[in-house]
Parts: C-alpha cells; sequence; structure tokens
C-alpha cells in the first residue's frame, strides 16, 4: 500500500455526509469523481476486476487493494494523504460495493437513499428528507452502478427492461429506472431497515400509541383477531405488522407472503416466501397470489402479507374466513374507511363476479380490526385509528373506532394524552377476557 495512506479492509470508511448547498464544493465534488472514474478506466485495462474485486479469496482481494493503491499513488503523489485516502477508498467501493452510495449505506440512522439524477441525492434520516453532497460524475457513471446493483441481486436492465425491484443482500428494498422511462437519467431509490426491528415498547416510547393501546393490539394479536393495517407510503406499516407479530404464540406456525422480503419477525416458527418477476423471456414469474395460494398448503395457524396490492385479496380474505384467523396484512389507504373501499376494488379488478354485498359481507366476517397509521410534520409516525369492523347494516360496513389520535390544539404539546379512547366497548372484549388479559370497559372510557 502506499505510504500515508490509510485503509480499512472493510471499505466503509467514508468521509461523513453533510448537507450542502454551494455551488463551488458540487463543482468540486464532480471533478472528483471524474477523476477517480479515469483512474478506475485504468485499473479496468490493468486488472480482470471480477476475479481482483474478491470473488476468489482474501488473497485477490489484498491483490486488488494494493494495486488501487499504487495507481493513486502514482497518479495523485501531489495530493494530500486525505485526499488520497479517499480516492483509494471510493476506487474500492466502485469495484465492491455501491460507489459513491456506499458511505450512505453505512450509516444506520439513515432510512431512504433517493438518487433523483447524477448531481442530486437525497436521504432520509430520522424522518426528514436531507439534500447529501454525494454526487456521480455524469449519467454513464451513474448507469455502471445501477447495472451493478442490479446484477448483485440476479437481475437484468436495459431498454427493454428499464425498471427493476428488487431486494438488496442485506435486505433494503430496491427501485431502479433507466431511460427513456426516467427523463433526466437514472434513478435509485433504496428502502432501508433497521437491523434490530422496532418492538411495540419501543413504538410507545417513541410515542407511536398509547400503553393502553399497545396491551388492547397484544391480546387482539394473541386471540386472534386478523387485523389490516393501512396508511400511506412511509408511515410504518410493515414497521408495525413487525413489531405485533411478536404477540403471536411460540407455538403458532406463521407463513410470511411478500413482493420483496422485509420481515424480521422475532418468532421462533416461521417461513418467508417472496414473489418473483418474470425473466427475460417473460416466463417463470409468480405472483403474490400464487404465493397466497401456495401458503395455504403448508399448515399456517397465521399468514402475514406484506402488503395486498390486488386479486391476493380474495384468497387473504378466504383464509382469514376459513381457519386462519389472526392473519395480517397491510394496504395503502388515506385513512381506515379508505382500506375496505380499496379492498373491494381489488377484488372486483380481479375479476371476481360478486355483488357488492357479498364482498362487503365477506370483508366484514375476516377483518376484525383497522390500525390506521399517519405520518406527521417532522417525521413522526402515529397510529391515528384503531378501529373494530362490527358488520354489515344496510348494505354499508359498520365500523366504530376503539382509539383515536386527537393532537393537542396547544402548539407544540404533544404526549400520550394525544391518544384517547373513544368511550365505544370493542365486541371482541370477551374474547379477550375469555383469553386471560385483564382488559375492562373502564379501559375505553375517554379521559376528560
Amino acid at each position: 500500500m502506499a505510504p500515508g495512506i490509510e485503509l480499512s479492509d472493510s471499505a466503509t470508511t467514508a468521509a461523513p455526509v453533510v448537507p450542502w448547498s454551494a455551488h463551488s464544493e458540487k463543482a468540486q465534488e464532480i471533478a472528483f469523481q471524474k477523476r477517480k472514474m479515469q483512474l478506475h478506466e485504468s485499473l479496468v485495462e490493468a486488472l480482470n476486476l471480477k476475479f481482483a474485486a474478491g470473488v476468489d479469496g482474501a488473497a485477490a482481494r489484498r491483490m486488488f487493494r494494493n494495486a488501487v493503491s499504487g495507481v493513486v499513488e502514482r497518479d495523485a503523489a501531489g495530493e494530500t494523504a486525505a485526499y488520497r485516502g479517499r480516492l483509494v477508498q471510493e476506487l474500492i467501493d466502485e469495484a465492491e460495493g455501491l460507489g459513491p452510495l456506499e458511505c450512505l449505506m453505512q450509516d444506520q440512522a439513515i432510512t431512504d437513499v433517493l438518487v433523483n439524477h447524477p448531481h442530486e441525492v437525497f436521504v432520509e434520516r430520522n424522518g426528514v428528507l436531507v439534500k447529501t453532497p454525494v454526487v456521480f460524475a455524469d449519467g454513464s457513471h451513474l448507469l455502471r452502478v445501477v447495472q451493478r446493483l442490479t446484477a448483485k441481486v440476479g437481475r437484468r436492465i436495459d431498454e427493454s427492461n428499464p425498471m427493476v425491484d428488487a431486494r438488496l443482500p442485506d435486505g433494503s428494498r430496491l427501485n431502479v429506472t433507466i431511460p427513456p422511462l426516467a427523463i433526466d437519467g437514472a434513478t435509485v431509490s433504496i428502502r432501508r431497515f433497521p437491523k434490530d426491528p422496532l418492538t411495540v415498547e419501543r413504538l410507545v416510547q417513541n410515542l407511536s400509541l398509547s400503553p393502553g393501546m399497545a396491551r388492547f393490539l397484544q391480546a387482539a394479536v394473541a386471540c386472534r383477531q386478523s387485523l389490516l393495517i393501512s396508511g400511506g407510503t412511509g408511515t410504518g406499516k410493515t414497521t408495525l405488522l413487525n413489531a405485533l407479530a411478536q404477540f403471536v404464540p411460540d407455538d403458532e406456525r406463521i407463513v410470511t407472503v411478500e413482493d420483496s422480503a422485509e420481515l424480521r419477525l422475532c418468532h421462533p416458527h416461521v417461513v418467508r416466501m417472496e414473489s418473483r418477476m418474470p425473466n427475460t423471456e417473460g416466463l417463470g414469474s409468480v405472483t403474490l397470489r400464487d404465493l397466497v395460494r401456495n401458503a395455504l398448503r403448508m399448515r399456517p395457524d397465521r399468514l402475514l402479507v406484506g402488503e395486498v396490492r390486488g386479486a391476493e385479496a380474495i384468497d387473504m380474505l378466504q383464509a382469514m374466513n376459513t381457519g386462519h384467523e389472526g392473519s395480517f396484512t397491510t394496504i395503502h389507504a388515506n385513512d381506515a374507511k379508505e382500506s375496505l373501499t380499496r379492498l373491494e376494488m381489488m377484488i372486483a379488478m380481479g375479476g371476481f363476479d360478486l355483488p357488492l354485498p357479498v364482498i362487503r359481507t365477506y370483508i366484514a366476517a375476516g377483518i376484525r380490526l383497522i390500525v390506521h397509521l399517519a405520518r406527521w410534520k417532522g417525521g413522526a409516525r402515529r397510529i391515528v385509528r384503531v378501529t373494530e369492523v362490527s358488520g354489515v347494516k344496510d348494505g354499508e360496513i359498520v365500523l366504530n373506532d376503539i382509539f383515536r389520535y386527537q393532537p393537542s390544539a396547544v402548539s407544540g404539546v404533544e404526549g400520550a394524552m394525544s391518544f384517547q379512547a373513544t368511550g365505544y366497548v370493542p365486541r371482541c372484549l370477551e374474547r379477550l377476557r375469555g383469553a386471560g388479559f385483564d382488559i375492562v370497559e373502564e379501559d375505553f372510557r375517554p379521559e376528560v
């Protein structure tokens, strides 16, 4: 290794990311990336990168790193040690990691990495979007990183297949689009998930729900009340589903079905399945509906569908109505009532010629509770409704709120008092009591 250059073996020591706005800094960063790509081309000519990137062992990895250090020492001898060190590290990231995005992927506080075009990269940290100083040299540089990303997950992206939705090896969810669909250049959206999933206790501490709501949901899950978790994008639906699954008894078998596997259940008996896109010939696809149907043949006690989006809705409801009570799913919706309207639409669009009253009766018989989440300014996520599906009356599904989130009228004042019981006593209360949970009617009285 060249003298004066310190390099970690993990290829993760990039400079910290800070918000920025100065045009000169952007120009300097673009110039750095272009110089790096020129050196990268020199390395491509000198080495077999596929071999040297470490696929054949630690010796090849060391050989590649030494070659990188040698090239940098030769071509950037007049630069500072810090500059050369960063150049070495980022060249290694180009071959082994995600290029300029690697430093962002090492920051555990970042939940989303969003590349709008080569010179504009945002991250979400603590619920707030922040522009970063990270840039790519040009559109070709970004496209190379995108192709390497998709190749890592066994997918191909080109003009005939300009969109990819996949899961990275670390569990992050990846979405990529390239021209001609993406007008300003390739786009990358990476949704990251914490290594240690949030528990209900942590959600209570974060004021995402109240202790009373947590006790009720714990009892409901344990007593096999089927849940529909609704909310908009980024409201924490998957996080809540993951947390509530901790209340499923250990002697029950859980089968999860997802488009991109995101759930990380702390449960001793879990079978995970993930859908598959068609191959280049348009063959081999496995849809969520296929997986739900297959899951019902696997003797599940609980079926967890990561997100219901289409015709699989009818199969999920059939599961809930035929011996698989206590199953969960999530759905995109703006409020609790709209979530059921979307379910009706999915069933109708799936080609099922069923009268609307039959569909609504089927929904009301399968789903017991709706938990609706919302995201507030500043990134805070809250459970804003816990609603019981009480049946069908005059052709309409009857919904009754059990708990609501009502922010204080005093500006800046928030806390547990914002979560209020409505006074409605749920019909499932007797079942919860019968299972030994100490929940009384007073728990549902609104506080004065």
